[in-house]
């Protein structure tokens, strides 16, 4: 079980890794969103705010009203944003759930795949 500090950690590490590549910020360039993130085991919770692309802020709890809501365990989104998993896969076997519009649930797939593509 991952605790909260290690959330926020992998947390800030995927920001920066979102951040900082060009051609991640220029595909979602058009892309303003809210995340929810809830861990199942922990019931910690995190919000991720998307404005045109950049992860401008990461908050603990639940901010705002979400467009997508992302949950699974501790250990699952540590892993996750420190690119140690395929979240695809985690997703299609159940063990992460994410709610959302279709193009959304696309979108955080390109994501994942153009900051890790060897996972």
């Amino acid at each position: 079980m991952a605790t909260s500090e290690e959330i926020i950690e992998a947390l800030a590490d995927f920001k920066e890794q979102c951040n900082n590549n060009k051609r991640l910020r220029r595909m979602q360039r058009d892309w303003t969103k809210v995340l929810h993130y809830k861990t199942i085991d922990t019931a910690d919770a995190f919000t991720m705010t998307v404005v045109e692309g950049e992860i401008t802020k990461i908050e603990n709890g639940t901010q705002k009203t979400p467009d997508v809501i992302i949950e699974g365990t501790s250990e699952d989104m540590c892993d996750m944003f420190w690119g140690d998993i395929n979240p695809t896969q985690k997703y299609l076997k159940g063990e992460i759930k994410v709610k959302g519009s279709q193009e959304d649930v696309m979108r955080i797939d390109a994501i994942t795949a153009i900051i890790w593509p060897e996972v």
